[in-house]
């Protein structure tokens, strides 16, 4: 082909890629969700294959953190919790103190660490490199407990489905249960979404707001599609995400409205989630597929999806910084990507 020629082929292939792209942007400005995704569907995959795999569980996992010196951390079905290296992402520490499912691991601001299982218990243990000794276990609840979070370096809090909700005071990196709030339903998902306040799930429908200082429940949403055991994710200072069954609600926690149904197609339920960055949410589903979606004010705009990510609900993603997020199933592995 001559120079000419080849010019020519350019400015057409150009012209044609332009054409495509303003094909795409009208059809995502359209208010059919069918078509838009139709296209989004056939982007490039943003993740490709995971640089690592990690198979040292029995069961599924359930949950992830990072630790304060950047080791990832996860719990199990089995009723394991796993600390790895965080070079090779061998194990360096297998604890082994439950008695059930580990639904929730976090690490307070002291350092200690916080697990939760359907053993009805709360765990605190002091890891020191390779090593750990428990410091003190909660048997306040009744039954599962699902998710632990830390207030302000305050409150332990905890929700159950033995639909309670229970607030520990610190004292002295001991905690004593201080009050305690009944629910309407079993209690899967809380989350702190104000200086002093929070919001948690009754049954798989509906959202309360409840006011810490004055103890009381100020708002309330109904008719939520389905919330699975997935935490709740600030996507914006003002703006709650919250998944479902074939949905993504977006709340604004100023006015507590929902403001946007996002439909998924192709899956049942959205769980797992990240944020990797102010602009990029990743949501995990039960066929084992990780989506990645854009942010742009109170929408969510599908940008590309992994399919068989796993081979089986994908239960929790962690952002683990440097630009990689980590993804844990049903089928007992955890993915680097």
């Amino acid at each position: 082909m001559n120079d000419l020629n080849e010019v020519k082929f350019l400015n057409k292939k150009i012209k044609l890629l332009e054409g495509q792209l303003k094909d795409r942007t009208n059809n995502l400005n359209n208010n059919n969700l069918d078509n838009s995704l139709n296209i989004i569907n056939n982007l490039d995959i943003s993740l490709k294959n995971p640089i690592h795999t990690l198979n040292y569980h029995k069961h599924s996992v359930l949950c992830l953190s990072i630790l304060n010196d950047d080791r990832l951390i996860s719990g199990s079905y089995d009723a394991s919790i796993i600390i790895y290296n965080k070079t090779t992402y061998q194990p360096d520490l297998i604890i082994k103190e439950h008695e059930g499912p580990v639904n929730c691991i976090i690490q307070l601001s002291s350092g200690i660490l916080g697990t939760c299982s359907d053993d009805k218990k709360i765990k605190l243990f002091n890891i020191n490199g390779n090593n750990y000794n428990i410091i003190q276990t909660l048997n306040d609840h009744t039954s599962n407990v699902i998710q632990i979070i830390e207030i302000e370096n305050k409150y332990l809090v905890s929700c159950s489905i033995d639909k309670s909700i229970i607030f520990y005071l610190k004292d002295n990196n001991k905690y004593k249960k201080d009050y305690q709030i009944s629910t309407n339903g079993k209690c899967y998902c809380i989350s702190q979404i104000k200086e002093n306040e929070i919001c948690y799930s009754e049954n798989f429908d509906k959202i309360c707001f409840y006011d810490i200082n004055e103890r009381k429940i100020k708002s309330s949403i109904s008719n939520i599609n389905k919330i699975p055991f997935s935490p709740f994710i600030m996507i914006s200072k003002d703006l709650l995400f919250i998944s479902g069954q074939n949905k993504i609600s977006i709340i604004n926690i100023n006015y507590y409205e929902l403001v946007r149904e996002i439909e998924v197609f192709n899956s049942d339920f959205i769980n797992g989630a990240c944020m990797l960055n102010k602009n990029i949410l990743f949501t995990g589903d039960e066929e084992g597929i990780i989506r990645e979606w854009k942010i742009e004010e109170d929408n969510l705009i599908l940008i590309s999806k992994k399919e068989k990510a796993h081979k089986s609900w994908i239960y929790t993603l962690l952002n683990i910084g440097n630009g990689y997020i980590a993804s844990g199933s049903g089928d007992s592995l955890i993915k680097i990507w």
